[in-house]
């Protein structure tokens, strides 16, 4: 790779920070989330993102993908009637009436550079095979039969409310190698911003973009570029064999195509080679349940750097404290006063403040502190939950607290 090209390849990832820096301000809690998708999309690969309705998955995906210039983008919401026609290529009804069979590809996934399907898993029974194509190998066999079609899919981010039911749709689900969980938003300042931002005239934003033939250099010449150490290659097989202890077990083909989201990650970095920090992306790959993915995440973490164990200890301590706070819905002011002072304050003070400290640890050691940054983001969620809920504060004052 000459000068020139590293040059380019570095204007890229820049440029692809700087979206995903934008849609993280834009997108309360979804740092994790957008990122993820970015490095997604930079390794070729399809992401599912998981959760309830109302929580901005089409939005983020739309906003995502509107930001690369000259792409085709293709969106459909699927049921069980949706045909592989309405998906693929209606056909043409004027060549019908001349006699000719024929189908209009433009405008459908069969064009389209990246795609957004929604409620991925009530695809059709008709439409299955023609998906799993689709998603697999980009092509699509046309109605009338004959060669099939080429694609140029660079990655589809799909949407579900739920997790597949039935083996047929389990073949679309192991295809989509990353899953992303999503929820309702948990830090009460957050909430009331987003309640403030719908009755707020919208303030014009920076929306940086990104040229197609840019995205394309990087997903086919730079991503694959990027090298994977020796000692990477090693920590994958810890990591292996650490999730088979736990009966965590991942297909081959899983683990294989896993090694790209790696490269994708440390590109998006603007690094030339693959460290343990990007191994962080592996907690939305090897998982099956979103009941995996805590054991799933606590072993590749403790992988990636030595801080998480700790972080990870006192997740679990924050997470015990908003059972708690949970399980006292509609006691007294006076009991859940009681209880802040006797447990929780002392609790997530500490919590918060052992958590600033390995965060500078980690920052100093050049270690990622994305993992400590998740937990704080809990911490902080958690303490704000207390202060408006058991304390009675106003949520809009609670974030000149945090």
């Amino acid at each position: 790779m000459g000068a020139h090209d590293v040059h380019d390849e570095q204007d890229t990832a820049r440029t692809l920070r700087a979206i995903s820096g934008e849609l993280s301000d834009r997108f309360y809690e979804r740092d994790d989330v957008v990122r993820t998708l970015v490095v997604t999309l930079l390794a070729g690969q399809h992401s599912l993102v998981l959760g309830p309705p109302g929580t901005a998955k089409s939005e983020m995906a739309r906003e995502l993908t509107g930001r690369i210039e000259g792409a085709s983008y293709w969106e459909i919401l699927l049921s069980k009637f949706t045909s592989p026609t309405r998906m693929f290529g209606p056909i043409d009804v004027a060549a019908l009436a001349r006699g000719e069979y024929r189908q209009v590809y433009d405008g459908r996934a069969t064009t389209a550079h990246i795609a957004f399907i929604d409620e991925i898993f009530k695809c059709s029974t008709a439409a299955l095979n023609e998906t799993l194509g689709y998603l697999n190998e980009r092509i699509y066999h046309p109605e009338s039969g004959g060669e099939p079609i080429s694609c140029p899919l660079i990655g589809a981010i799909t949407a579900s409310n739920e997790l597949p039911s039935g083996e047929d749709l389990a073949a679309i689900y192991d295809r989509l190698l990353v899953r992303i969980e999503v929820g309702y938003l948990a830090d009460p300042s957050n909430f009331a911003a987003l309640v403030r931002s719908a009755v707020r005239r919208p303030v014009p934003q920076t929306r940086t973009t990104i040229e197609l033939a840019a995205l394309q250099q990087a997903v086919t010449d730079g991503v694959p570029a990027v090298e994977v150490p020796d000692m990477i290659v090693d920590a994958v097989c810890t990591l292996r064999a650490a999730l088979r202890r736990r009966e965590l077990v991942a297909s081959d083909r899983r683990w294989r195509q896993s090694v790209s989201l790696l490269q994708a990650s440390a590109y998006l970095d603007g690094r030339p080679a693959v460290a343990e920090t990007d191994l962080s992306v592996l907690t939305h790959v090897l998982w099956d349940s979103p009941a995996e993915r805590p054991a799933v995440e606590r072993e590749v973490l403790q992988l990636v750097n030595p801080d998480a164990k700790e972080a990870l200890d006192l997740a679990d301590v924050i997470e015990e404290l908003e059972t708690q706070l949970d399980a006292m819905a509609g006691q007294s002011r006076e009991a859940l006063s009681e209880w802040v002072i006797k447990k929780a304050h002392n609790k997530l003070a500490m919590a918060g403040k052992r958590l600033e400290k390995l965060r500078l640890e980690a920052a100093g050691s050049g270690r990622s502190t994305a993992a400590i940054d998740r937990v704080a983001g809990r911490q902080r969620a958690v303490r704000a939950r207390v202060l408006t809920e058991a304390l009675g504060m106003d949520p809009s004052m609670v974030q000149a607290q945090l």
